[in-house]
């Protein structure tokens, strides 16, 4: 199994632990201190070593942030996770607040006085958010101070695991369609149109894309933790752990790269900037300790983006052929998940565990899956409204007749990633749950079919997927989508379809399309594709060349939760067209016993 299902939260423990960081803060002189869910990668998933937010809160999801002082502590999160949340932590310690209502920066500000100093990490925090943060803690008179050893780390101790160390490996030039050595050159020309000397990359999968490696680092991502320096002349250094570059991965990578160790890292920073080089970080992705080595050496960081981010977003031809393949494979696994819980959903032995390690098994037997792409959230019932739930062996509900069962899963295989999601009807649904299944499938066409000129970015996107919502007084709290890579991260950007969407989207890009409706307490409802854009075509009758999707993901709604008069007659075309695609892509591919369930499941509606 790629998953395990016990419960990791910390909840009992947290009292003792937060009162053990209050008797260190009182030794630092702070009268607070920052705990973000963050390593020095800025990564979203984190290796076990690096989850201090979940050791201090017991809050296991993958972002948010704690603060705590001498007088009151909270716990931040966004609106995935605002469910969740208190059912994980103390809430007699923390007080869960959502963001962006609620901003970190104005709590501090009321709840500390003026002359306070408040501790951070630097390895732990962006540079743009020590900036930001500063600026308004300073005009309340609070000090901003770093903390270089992490009093986290201190009361950890012994128990704390050990840094993950996986060997890495190379990702064929079959599926990835440019070379190593042809990516450094187009880094390093962009570094000489920005008059930059040299940049340095701390994103893990920045890394990996760049040289065509991959890791096993983190859990369902195959990335490994290194960092890289590359000067606009010369060659560029790899700093990773020499017990992860076995001698075939050292020989490959020999002929355009050096390889270098992590702790010699600051001393290379250094060498530039003694020299007078403007240095690159990402101030959005690079932690706030490179800019004070930087400045250590006696210069000031230069800001600009990461440069393998947006190269890394358009995928090559090879990738897109292969997310395509990898969706096909993908395709058969659902469908026959689909078709198996058919049979037994109804029976009262089928639980959100259970199923999830079955959909699991389906992956495993198309014999190309390498690992899942996040931990399968498997949702019965009012587990569904909880956007990021993820099933364990004390939480596992058993399937309800009459309810809706959300499962959100993805694989990861060489040629691609994939993320779906269905919400299916376990026995008769509700004329309620048909009707805001209806309006979220409405919200998903909405997009899946969108046509958009070039410049077109997610936040002008967005609102086609909440309209549906918002004309029935009803919103999901979570981004529409977010970039997916290839056979790297399943969140991946700059791309997004967002409110905060502001990258151009681009032909080449692969997004996720996964609006929802969440009834607390009852159900979730949410459906997600893949898509890809497409380049810019003549309409006809039109004036301007339009962007478009191409659906990549080929699974099939569920037809009992569909009620044909709530889709207008294009909307029905657009099902109608998408479920004989599916049938025609994945029928060939599956065995024939399953064959009858696709063919019902994809027969065109009314």
């Amino acid at each position: 199994m790629y998953q395990v299902f016990d419960e990791a939260s910390a909840l009992a423990a947290s009292g003792d632990r937060v009162k053990a960081l209050l008797r260190e803060m009182k030794r630092q002189q702070l009268k607070g201190f920052l705990v973000p869910h963050s390593d020095q990668h800025q990564n979203e998933f984190l290796p076990p070593s690096e989850e201090r937010l979940a050791w201090l809160t017991g809050f296991t999801g993958s972002a948010g942030m704690a603060i705590v002082t001498d007088k009151d502590s909270a716990l931040f999160v966004d609106g995935r996770y605002i469910l969740q949340a208190p059912k994980q932590v103390d809430t007699e310690i923390f007080e869960v607040l959502q963001v962006p209502k609620a901003k970190p920066s104005a709590w501090l500000t009321e709840t500390l006085v003026r002359g306070n100093a408040v501790g951070y990490d630097p390895k732990l925090h962006t540079i743009i958010e020590i900036g930001r943060l500063t600026k308004t803690l300073q005009a309340a008179g609070l000090r901003l101070r770093p903390v270089p050893n992490n009093p986290i780390d201190k009361l950890w101790g012994d128990e704390r695991p050990t840094p993950p160390c996986a060997e890495i490996f190379a990702q064929p030039i079959e599926a990835s369609g440019k070379g190593a050595g042809e990516k450094i050159m187009q880094v390093q020309m962009a570094l000489v149109e920005d008059d930059h000397d040299a940049v340095l990359l701390t994103s893990p999968d920045s890394i990996c894309w760049l040289f065509n490696i991959r890791g096993g680092d983190i859990k369902h991502t195959p990335v490994a933790l290194a960092f890289a320096v590359v000067p606009t002349k010369g060659r560029p250094t790899l700093f990773i752990d020499p017990a992860k570059v076995g001698e075939p991965m050292r020989t490959a990578l020999k002929p355009f790269t050096e390889i270098g160790k992590p702790e010699e890292l600051d001393d290379a920073l250094k060498a530039l900037a003694e020299a007078g080089s403007k240095v690159r970080l990402d101030p959005g992705s690079a932690s706030m300790r490179f800019a004070s080595v930087l400045e250590a050496g006696g210069t000031k960081h230069v800001s600009g983006d990461d440069p393998c981010t947006l190269p890394k977003a358009i995928k090559t031809e090879a990738e897109q052929e292969g997310a395509r393949s990898a969706h096909r494979r993908d395709g058969v696994a659902m469908v026959r998940f689909l078709a198996w819980l058919d049979e037994v959903a109804e029976t009262g032995r089928i639980d959100e565990v259970s199923a999830a390690i079955k959909l699991e098994g389906f992956r495993r037997e198309t014999g190309q899956l390498k690992d899942i792409s996040f931990d399968t959230i498997a949702a019965s019932g009012p587990h569904g409204a909880v956007v990021h739930y993820r099933p364990t062996t004390e939480s596992k509900r058993v399937l309800d007749k009459n309810s809706l069962f959300l499962i959100d899963s993805g694989g990861q295989y060489v040629d691609g990633t994939t993320d779906v999601t269905r919400t299916v009807a376990v026995g008769k649904p509700t004329a309620e749950m048909r009707r805001h299944y209806g309006i979220v499938l409405k919200a998903h066409i909405a997009i899946a079919s969108a046509r958009f000129p070039e410049g077109t970015r997610g936040q002008d996107l967005d609102p086609y997927a909440r309209g549906p919502l918002w004309a029935a007084g009803l919103d999901f709290d979570h981004g529409t989508g977010h970039g997916v890579g290839s056979y790297l991260s399943v969140h991946e950007g700059p791309q997004n379809l967002s409110r905060r969407g502001t990258v151009d989207f681009e032909p080449g890009m692969i997004l996720s399309n996964e609006p929802g409706y969440y009834r607390e307490g009852h159900y979730g409802i949410r459906l997600e594709n893949l898509i890809l854009v497409t380049p810019p075509e003549n309409i006809e009758g039109g004036e301007r060349k339009m962007l478009g999707f191409e659906t990549l993901t080929l699974v099939p709604f569920d037809r009992r939760l569909i009620d044909p008069k709530q889709l207008m007659p294009w909307e029905r075309a657009w099902l109608n067209d998408y479920h004989a695609r599916v049938r025609r892509e994945i029928e060939p591919l599956i065995a024939s016993e399953d064959r009858p369930w696709l063919r019902h499941a994809t027969a065109p509606i009314g």
